[in-house]
């Protein structure tokens, strides 16, 4: 029995750079679908993990407040300390956010510099053929 008689033809390529672009661009399609529902998922983790952390806070906060009040402790502290708790708060959430601002700045630019590097893909690409026609006319051109 033939080969081609068995496998049904699809549009396949005839060369092997045709097919390793379609497949490189199958590649893509999918990651393309994929990303964002990644990030989704991501995203949702994320927010799961803040809630989560928050409420076992909340949680132990309340259990040592609750043992503190049955056992008779003592739970004031001096205004010195709640102006220290607070300066030291206020730090913490500075620095998160100047934290935040470098790290979104920092992504934006690597975003730029691949855009930047799209956009001249093609140039880099014209420039190689260059080079190798440059390369291979001297020697198609050579008759012995």
């Amino acid at each position: 029995m033939d080969m081609d008689t068995q496998t049904p033809k699809t549009n396949q390529p005839d060369n092997v750079y045709s097919m390793y672009k379609q497949n490189v661009q199958k590649y893509f399609e999918n990651i393309s679908k994929n990303v964002p529902q990644y990030f989704q998922s991501m995203t949702h983790l994320q927010e799961e993990c803040v809630k989560v952390c928050e409420k076992a806070i909340d949680a132990s906060i309340s259990m040592q407040q609750e043992f503190a009040k049955k056992n008779g402790f003592s739970t004031e502290i001096p205004d010195a300390m709640k102006t220290a708790f607070v300066d030291i708060n206020k730090q913490v959430v500075q620095a998160n956010t100047v934290q935040n601002q470098i790290v979104k700045t920092t992504i934006d630019a690597t975003v730029q510099n691949i855009k930047t590097l799209n956009s001249n893909v093609n140039s880099f690409a014209d420039l190689n053929k260059n080079i190798i026609n440059s390369w291979t006319n001297p020697i198609t051109n050579f008759k012995i």
